[in-house]
């Protein structure tokens, strides 16, 4: 199964810590970041990756290479331009091989079951499946609803403190879905789901309720070092 870990972004709400790579590559116990959203991909049988990268993207492809030491294959996939969550997956399309692919956010941490992701895709037929996780406080982002596996609602804005559920940005795309995303800049969340889902494509998904953690500010940048280091976070593998 393939996958594509989008890593372009800029990363400036972390710049205060991690001024000399990418937000992916932010070191957690002399690793990057990315190398542990990689080995739970690869724990779930995802083992070929799209790097979609931008902004010093060669510190990506210097680090893992051809992949193989890493146990998995690697193409890249580079950006000249910011190209938008949408316009990455474009842009990292052409090296797609199959009908559908993984697709996630290189800066978050999600644990999750991906088979059962690529299983509600073909129990409903999915065009497009994806994650929502639940958080204690919807108005700091866009609910996102379910009825029954099948997307509802998405980025919907609300003012009203109470728990919900929200986009956790892990997605499981058709292939051909991607020839519909027009070229330059343009954002998944932001245009091509609310388009999808007017247009009465098949979206769908879970709520999952797995441990999760974006690294894009200090807090969780040091949150997730000390979950490493406290063995909050493990593997089927570690000997430990």
């Amino acid at each position: 199964m393939q996958a594509i870990l989008l890593a372009g972004g800029l990363g400036t709400r972390l710049r205060s810590v991690v001024s000399d790579r990418p937000k992916p590559m932010a070191l957690i116990e002399d690793k990057p970041f990315m190398e542990y959203v990689i080995k739970e991909l690869s724990e779930n049988g995802i083992q070929d990756i799209i790097f979609a990268v931008g902004y010093k993207g060669s510190m990506v492809e210097e680090y893992f290479g051809d992949g193989k030491d890493f146990g998995i294959c690697v193409s890249y996939a580079y950006e000249e331009t910011l190209l938008g969550t949408a316009g990455a997956i474009k842009n990292a399309g052409r090296f797609v091989t199959e009908e559908q692919v993984f697709v996630l956010n290189a800066d978050t941490f999600y644990r999750l079951d991906y088979s059962r992701l690529k299983k509600i895709a073909e129990e409903k037929s999915l065009d497009m499946a994806l994650v929502l996780r639940q958080v204690p406080d919807i108005s700091r982002y866009g609910k996102a609803v379910l009825t029954d596996h099948m997307l509802t609602g998405f980025n919907e804005k609300s003012e009203i403190k109470e728990p919900g559920t929200i986009n956790g940005g892990v997605y499981l795309i058709k292939t051909k879905l991607l020839e519909e995303i027009p070229e330059g800049q343009v954002s998944l969340e932001n245009q091509m789901i609310p388009k999808w889902l007017k247009e009465e494509k098949r979206l769908g998904g879970f709520i999952n309720e797995g441990y999760f953690i974006d690294i894009g500010v200090p807090e969780d940048y040091f949150k997730f070092i000390q979950d490493v280091k406290s063995g909050v976070i493990t593997w089927r593998g570690d000997q430990s």
